[in-house]
């Protein structure tokens, strides 16, 4: 059962208990990504959420890491466009020391001048790995093309330049800024009950204080097209993507299932026809990219230079069938299967159930219980897949990115239908 309770300040605390599982994930997510920066602040959220392991007031950051490893526990975090989160797994026998580890990173890190520097270097060989990983950057590189010149399209992780830049000022002051209680939600799941998160959590934030100011942000402009990007590698990287719906549509339930009959498994259309039947690629799969007031479907193969033509054809004739015809009643009824299975399989570790807990609670204000999410996958119908499809699909919508050897002597534009 899930329970929900506001501090004074503004601060939510959200928790399920779910009785015989030997382990709890706490977590506290800030309503804060590479969404909120400025132009010459892309990247500071994901350098403050390594920051805060870098030491307290009580504790070295070996201290941290030797406290949590000795119960077998995970401490962590992670930065995306829209949040961060600061989160730790153990067994609920020792729900105090992640109650205490969080709050003490959360509430006491000292962001000492040395550890930043080090840090710096850090946040630098990842940025240089995600360079050296195609199938990582070419999501960044679309991000970059389709959505260009929004802050949703920036990488979260900055850039090395913009990274060597940034001051322990700046950080303080993006703190006072956008860490306030009214962006925060403290997520918890597991064999614990609500009252301890209450308990735990509640006189140690309430003493937090002020409100974030609001971010200007209008939906971001698709930009068709196609966008090659010369690298020496081994194979072509091709994201292909379309606009989609946002994360609070309505629709989401039936752009998911026509991911799902597109490209999200082994009975989908793409990995049928160019893995199975033609032998072009390892792999290629569908995804669905949603945000506040914006969304995309995508797809993402890799294959040889020779190849990619052809999977780019098939691909983009498969939006073509799509969008004409939409998908056969089997084809959904196999989705459905899908997302049901795939959801209630999700929900077999804590860490997972803490994830939906807070999604739900910062995108919706109130949680969407899991017979609700099985109704509207349940009323979906063909109908509604077409329509969506045939105004999503068209050609004149597409975007191309391409990662590699680009292959020449093709007409692009043609073989997008936006020619």
């Amino acid at each position: 059962m899930m329970h929900r309770t506001i501090l004074e300040n503004g601060v939510r605390l959200v928790s399920e208990e779910v009785p015989g599982m030997p382990s709890v994930t706490v977590g506290i997510w800030v309503e804060n990504g590479s969404r909120d920066e400025a132009p010459e602040e892309n990247g500071i959220a994901h350098f403050l959420e390594h920051l805060f392991f870098k030491g307290t007031e009580r504790r070295t950051a070996a201290a941290i890491a030797e406290e949590i490893d000795a119960v077998g526990g995970v401490l962590d975090a992670f930065t995306s466009k829209e949040y961060t989160c600061y989160y730790a797994k153990v067994l609920t026998e020792h729900l105090s020391l992640a109650f205490d580890l969080l709050t003490d990173v959360f509430l006491h890190s000292r962001f000492d001048n040395l550890e930043i520097e080090r840090e710096r270097s850090v946040i630098c060989q990842e940025i240089a790995q995600i360079e050296d990983t195609p199938d990582d950057l070419i999501h960044d590189l679309f991000h970059l093309d389709y959505w260009r010149g929004h802050p949703l399209s920036w990488p979260i992780s900055g850039t090395a330049a913009g990274v060597s830049r940034f001051q322990r000022s700046d950080f303080l002051s993006y703190l006072d800024r956008r860490y306030r209680p009214d962006r925060i939600v403290v997520a918890m799941a597991g064999g614990a009950r609500h009252e301890e998160i209450c308990a735990q959590f509640g006189p140690a934030l309430s003493a937090l204080k002020g409100k974030a100011p609001i971010v200007p942000s209008t939906p971001p402009v698709a930009c068709p097209g196609f966008y090659p990007h010369q690298r020496d590698l081994e194979q072509t990287h091709l994201c292909l993507g379309v606009p989609c719906v946002s994360v609070e549509d309505p629709a989401w339930y039936a752009a998911y299932l026509l991911h799902t009959a597109l490209g999200g498994g082994m009975s989908s259309r793409l990995f049928q026809e160019i893995r199975e039947r033609q032998g072009l690629v390892y792999d290629v799969s569908s995804f669905l990219s949603t945000y506040r007031g914006a969304g995309y479907l995508g797809i993402y193969a890799a294959t040889s230079t020779d190849s990619a033509p052809k999977v780019i054809e098939l691909s983009c004739a498969a939006l073509s069938d799509v969008a004409r015809e939409g998908i056969t009643a089997d084809e959904l009824r196999r989705a459905k299967g899908h997302a049901k299975g795939g959801l209630l399989l999700g929900l077999e570790t804590s860490e997972s159930r803490m994830n939906r807990l807070a999604r739900c609670e910062m995108y919706f204000r109130r949680d969407i219980p899991i017979a609700e999410v099985a109704e509207e996958i349940e009323r979906v119908t063909l109908d509604d897949v077409h329509a969506l499809a045939a105004r999503c699909f068209s050609g004149e919508h597409r975007a191309l990115t391409l990662l590699g050897e680009v292959p020449r002597n093709v007409d692009y534009a043609t073989l997008l239908g936006n020619g």
